[in-house]
């Protein structure tokens, strides 16, 4: 009998967007924020991090706007 791997976080966030019924196009963004987040913070897992991490990279993107 094989052991499951459990599913990458990429695979679970588009999991759970299916589950929501969400478009792909809607799908599709969420997974580009989930990678961008992830390089930002180089390469850490998301579980490893916090609100100061999410302030971080919202802070950056605002930064970059222009209006």
């Amino acid at each position: 009998m094989t052991e499951q791997r459990p599913k990458k976080l990429l695979d679970q966030v588009r999991d759970a967007i299916h589950l929501k019924h969400y478009s792909i196009r809607t799908e599709g963004t969420y997974v580009n924020w989930v990678k961008r987040y992830i390089y930002f913070h180089g390469l850490r897992h998301p579980a490893e991090m916090g609100a100061a991490e999410v302030e971080a990279l919202s802070a950056t993107a605002r930064g970059r706007r222009t209006v």
